[in-house]
């Protein structure tokens, strides 16, 4: 249902109109917006809006057309949209916002730091005898270059590589994402580096399995590094413009001919590598809901892809080729 006090279609004249906010729940009337012009957006009511309400910057503003509808994108123009010459908005509070950058650097900062404090047995974790003792066992440094490796790499990312569509993220997230990451690194680490862990077979944690394990987990590293920069190529700074990505001459994109998200392939495989090379019943199951939540956020892209564009790829599958 829309609000209006003409006509219902879209405005087309010249000349500024009023926008009037409500709140979503209550439909109590918040705000008045007087000689507002048509050429206005989203983001730049938003502004005026917060001018008044000071308390609702405005990443923490959802403004929708209807109290239960999908919230409008900052980009979007007022004479653009189905209102007449006194636009009706409702406003919903998203709560405390955080920028995605600080999450992403709390939440990889943690694990880095967490592994490594079980890889160096630093006191009150293991007996007292083991403190800053180190193991025996070479697929335990292994594991922790490679997991060191992981993580860094991701830090780096997203301080150089990732440009992010959403600035910001509710506050209350990072809790959370970060439970979830340090949780399973130190659950992970306190069995890896463990002064009783042992390789479980000696028939299959030989040298040239551990080499072989390693090998395609930095081949999966290189691959997810290679998306995310192919990803990032597609959209100019500061813009929110989305293209169907396709593969590049870097051969580490050609998967994209088969799927549509290729950094959660790599990613799964990396994992997947670091399950079958530390053989460590908690990294597989990190795996596995890795997967599932990567499977989730994939099939979620897919349809938004296969929604947006006529032309997207009929070939290409969520995240596995062929089966899913």
């Amino acid at each position: 249902v829309y609000h209006h006090t003409s006509s219902i279609f879209p405005l087309n004249y010249p000349g500024s109109s009023g926008v009037e906010i409500l709140d979503a729940k209550t439909k109590d009337k918040l705000c008045f917006l007087d000689k507002v012009e048509p050429n206005a957006t989203i983001g730049e009511i938003k502004s005026m809006f917060h001018k008044s309400h000071p308390q609702w910057y405005p990443a923490r503003q959802s403004i929708r057309l209807d109290p239960k509808g999908k919230s409008l994108k900052d980009e979007d123009v007022l004479q653009h949209l189905p209102v007449g010459t006194t636009a009706t908005f409702y406003f919903r509070d998203l709560g405390a916002q955080i920028s995605w950058v600080t999450v992403f650097l709390t939440e990889y900062t943690g694990p880095l730091v967490i592994y490594l404090m079980f890889y160096f047995r630093v006191p009150f974790i293991y007996a007292p005898k083991y403190d800053f003792t180190t193991s025996k066992h070479w697929v335990v440094h292994l594991a922790c270059m490679c997991h060191s490796f992981h993580y860094v790499k991701r830090l780096l990312e997203t301080l150089f590589v990732h440009r992010f569509s959403h600035g910001t993220m509710p506050l209350r997230n990072i809790f959370k994402n970060c439970t979830y990451y340090w949780g399973f690194a130190a659950w992970m680490a306190y069995y890896i580096n463990h002064p009783l862990y042992t390789p479980p077979s000696k028939y299959t944690c030989t040298y040239v399995f551990i080499d072989t394990t390693q090998c395609a987990i930095f081949f999966c590293q290189i691959g997810n590094f290679s998306i995310h920069v192919a990803l990032r190529n597609l959209r100019p700074p500061g813009s929110k413009t989305r293209k169907i990505p396709y593969p590049t001459k870097n051969p580490f994109t050609w998967i994209f001919l088969l799927v549509s998200c290729p950094n959660y392939t790599y990613e799964l495989g990396s994992w997947l590598g670091f399950t079958l090379m530390t053989q460590c019943l908690p990294v597989a199951f990190f795996t596995l809901v890795g997967f599932i939540q990567m499977t989730v956020w994939a099939k979620g892209k897919h349809r938004s892809y296969l929604k947006e564009f006529r032309d997207y790829p009929p070939l290409r599958s969520p995240i596995l080729p062929f089966i899913l």
